[in-house]
């Protein structure tokens, strides 16, 4: 007789909130710290600008103000999303069976079936959630809009700070990213926490030019920690559209969630008692978005912006 694999227990309250952190934190921006992350907000986050003129003056006996100062806010508003899947036990009994008999390159096996299923779904929520950080669409079920198409449909970002794109290749990835760099304001040019994000194919583009001029060797993943151009970090995001890029630092672009909030729910839920049948519904709620602070320190490539 075949065994009989059954789900008697349903993940809820606090344990959930480890699967929907994995679902959202595992997305690759986010699980190598490439932007700033706010946790437990409820509803809507308020984040202050500072705007100041010229600070230093000739001295005097007498106080007199010196600059200006201007705070305007920007609101971030995590979109509440869900998972509501319903998946055959039977067709992902056996390979669970055989990830527990040890025949799997896996350091973390799931020690239930459950947990199989739990990381299947999380990881797939995981990879949508990178996409929407980056390009999602508001307007579409299941994304919030991201950092590119925020850019796309925002009058303050300075035509200087745009870049127009073009197919990038091995042959001229180099010159492209030299148009980044040289258009980063002078302010922010050898800051720490400057990056230039950017898609999978420039990414690969560059350290095949690298290859090819022999600064790296493509072969050893262990060269690709840290690349660097001129003097500024590359960082590559699986959520951005090819031939896309920004540059902007880290502390300027934050992902909110209600991560310990109480709106984040996980429920596995075994049909058998239910209607018989050998379905497993998986649950998820949460919520998640992604805003910047001052547009005027970000540079775009290869994003058109529509009201500029």
């Amino acid at each position: 007789m075949a065994t009989t694999t059954s789900i008697t227990t349903t993940y809820a309250g606090e344990h959930a909130g480890k699967w929907v952190s994995a679902a959202l934190l595992s997305a690759n921006t986010l699980e190598k710290g490439g932007i700033e992350v706010k946790q437990n907000i409820k509803y809507r986050e308020v984040i202050s600008k500072l705007a100041t003129g010229d600070l230093v003056t000739d001295n005097s006996c007498d106080f007199t103000a010196t600059s200006s100062i201007t705070k305007t806010e920007i609101f971030l508003t995590p979109k509440e999303l869900k998972v509501n899947l319903e998946l055959c036990k039977d067709k992902f009994r056996s390979d669970w069976e055989a990830i527990e008999m040890g025949y799997s390159a896996h350091d973390n096996l799931p020690k239930t079936f459950q947990d199989y299923l739990l990381a299947h779904v999380v990881a797939k929520a995981a990879q949508k959630n990178e996409q929407s950080l980056w390009s999602g669409d508001e307007g579409v079920s299941g994304e919030y809009d991201g950092i590119i198409t925020q850019l796309a449909v925002d009058a303050a970002l300075p035509a200087a700070n745009e870049v127009t794109g073009i197919a990038i290749t091995a042959g001229n990835v180099v010159a492209e990213l030299g148009k980044i760099v040289d258009a980063i304001p002078a302010e922010l040019y050898g800051n720490e926490e400057l990056s230039i994000y950017v898609s999978q194919n420039i990414y690969r583009a560059y350290v095949r030019a690298l290859g090819t001029l022999g600064h790296v060797d493509r072969f050893n993943n262990q060269d690709m920690g840290d690349l660097m151009f001129d003097g500024v970090r590359i960082f590559v995001a699986n959520g951005m559209p090819s031939n896309t890029a920004i540059a902007a630092e880290k502390s300027n672009i934050f992902f909110g969630t209600g991560l310990l909030s109480d709106n984040q729910e996980v429920r596995v839920i075994d049909m058998a008692d239910t209607d018989g049948s050998d379905n497993v519904r998986i649950v998820m709620k949460f919520t998640a978005g992604v805003a910047y602070a001052n547009v005027e320190e970000i540079v775009t490539y290869g994003v058109v912006n529509a009201v500029n």
